[in-house]
């Protein structure tokens, strides 16, 4: 007899490796189990004993023999045991293949005179029936199994391993859901002369691609894009999962405050995402200027001066501020304050950037070289804001100054003969002096002969008026003569009164003469 005895029992299967069988070993359960991950490493069994030929009795079976085979099931089993005394056997099974095998069960018929005592690891004995299920086995994947029992009668002991399995026909495709997440920034702060930058970044956050993709930010009132619409609508026509796709547009503020809002996106499959909420605060600089001077007329011969105020009221800044002054004709000797530089007619000062509340304040003054009225305007400017200005206007005042004079042509005189006075008024002031009256008195060694000059003299008793000269311009001269007789003796005087509508109170001259014999 062989020592060793081989056993080959045929099963096929028909997903062989490397065959083309199409017959199963025994009905595969339907349907088919998910795969699953390979299982945890089994507690490793009592190691089987050396093959050693002289001791055991070897059966293997590959199972689909009908190429190279799928499953190969390996039975070691001593060639004698004592009666009621235990022993072990091993049962290896080996999947021969690249493939995993799923719902390996393999079972083990056991003799009439074998008593089971236990089996690692743990089978499911039903009878003589003695089962293992095996959820699957990975490619080339040993399992083995070890089972104790006794004899119970003298004889021999044929036990009978079998095994079904299944090799499903498997394909898969892969369950995705891709997800939106929608970020937006924008300008913080801005002048209303700016354009405010919207930024919108889409996220797929999911597991697949998102298709057609439609940004959508509706503006709130004041703002606007570039070309006056109300709503900023984007596309990305495809996101893979995990990347990112931003987009920029600018639009622009039609009034000044703090605005907020947020946008959305839409995708295929439903997918929805609302953006954070920005705020973005538009401001503006309110230029004010202010010109004054002390009083709103002046006489002439006086500096005059004018102080400038330019201030920021409204709440952005003022950059790149200019202001400028005009100077009018007529003036010299002009004074600037503040580093103000003078071009021609143009004064500027640069205030550089001016914050919302701040002012600064300028002095320039003249000296005018001509009477009536002079004026000149301020205007300020700045980056943003609106240009304002504010003129101002003074009235030089002449100041007329009249001299009377009185003088005789003949001094001392002979009674009997004639003496003249000569009257001059002389305006030596800056302005016209209007309405000169002239009235002279005459002291009884006097008699009256005739009066003529600037205007007609009549003589009433011991006085002779003039009629009033209307008007006396700057630095002109008008002149009387008054002609008398000497009738007596004397140390004698002719009075002369003078007024005009400048002078409040009379201005008086008296000319002495001495009449002899």
């Amino acid at each position: 007899m062989r020592k060793l005895m081989t056993v080959l029992l045929l099963v096929s299967f028909a997903f062989a490796a490397g065959c083309n069988c199409m017959q199963a070993a025994k009905p595969a359960p339907a349907p088919a189990p998910r795969p699953a991950p390979a299982p945890a490493p089994e507690p490793a069994p009592k190691p089987a004993p050396a093959a050693d030929p002289e001791a055991y009795w070897m059966a293997t079976q590959l199972y689909n023999n009908d190429c190279c085979g799928t499953l190969k099931i390996e039975k070691i089993m001593p060639k004698s045991v004592s009666l009621n005394e235990p022993f072990e056997y091993t049962i290896k099974a080996t999947n021969l293949t690249s493939k995993n095998l799923y719902a390996v069960n393999i079972t083990e018929r056991l003799a009439q005179n074998f008593k089971y005592i236990s089996s690692n690891p743990e089978g499911k004995l039903a009878g003589q029936i003695l089962s293992w299920q095996i959820e699957s086995m990975g490619p080339n994947e040993v399992k083995t199994l070890v089972v104790k029992g006794q004899a119970t009668s003298e004889g021999w002991i044929a036990t009978c391993a079998d095994a079904t399995y299944i090799i499903p026909a498997c394909a898969k495709t892969q369950v995705v859901q891709p997800a939106l997440e929608l970020t937006k920034t924008a300008t913080a702060e801005v002048s209303i002369c700016d354009p405010i930058t919207l930024t919108f970044t889409v996220t797929n956050k999911g597991s697949g691609e998102a298709k057609n993709i439609q940004i959508t930010d509706t503006l709130p009132a004041g703002l606007t894009t570039m070309d006056g619409a109300s709503q900023i609508a984007m596309r990305v026509d495809s996101l893979p999962a995990g990347r990112s796709a931003t987009k920029s547009v600018q639009v622009k503020a039609t009034k000044t405050g703090a605005f907020e809002n947020k946008a959305s996106a839409v995708a295929d499959g439903n997918l929805k995402a609302e953006s954070n909420v920005t705020r973005t605060r538009v401001t503006q600089p309110i230029l004010t200027v202010d010109k004054t001077t002390g009083r709103e007329w002046e006489y002439g011969g006086r500096r005059v001066e004018y102080t400038i105020t330019v201030a920021n009221k409204g709440d952005g800044v003022a950059k790149s501020a200019v202001l400028t002054d005009t100077v009018p004709a007529g003036v010299e000797q002009i004074q600037i304050s503040g580093g103000g530089t003078q071009a021609g007619s143009l004064i500027t000062w640069n205030l550089g950037d001016l914050a919302p509340g701040a002012s600064k304040q300028f002095t320039v003054s003249y000296l005018p070289t001509t009477l009536g009225k002079i004026t000149n305007t301020a205007t300020a400017k700045a980056v943003c804001a609106q240009d304002v200005s504010k003129s101002a206007s003074t009235e030089i005042r002449g100041i007329p100054a009249l001299l009377l004079e009185v003088v005789d042509l003949s001094d001392p005189i002979e009674v009997g003969h004639n003496e003249t006075y000569v009257i001059v008024v002389t305006n030596q002031g800056t302005a016209t002096a209007t309405n000169v009256k002239i009235d002279c008195t005459l002291e009884d060694t006097m008699q009256f002969i005739s009066a003529d000059g600037a205007t007609q003299g009549s003589a009433a008793g011991m006085k002779v008026s003039f009629a009033p000269l209307a008007s006396l311009n700057a630095k002109a001269k008008a002149t009387w003569r008054v002609t008398v007789k000497a009738v007596k003796e004397g140390d004698v005087r002719f009075g002369v009164v003078m007024n005009a509508d400048q002078l409040d109170r009379d201005v008086q001259e008296t000319e002495s003469t001495h009449f002899y014999k």
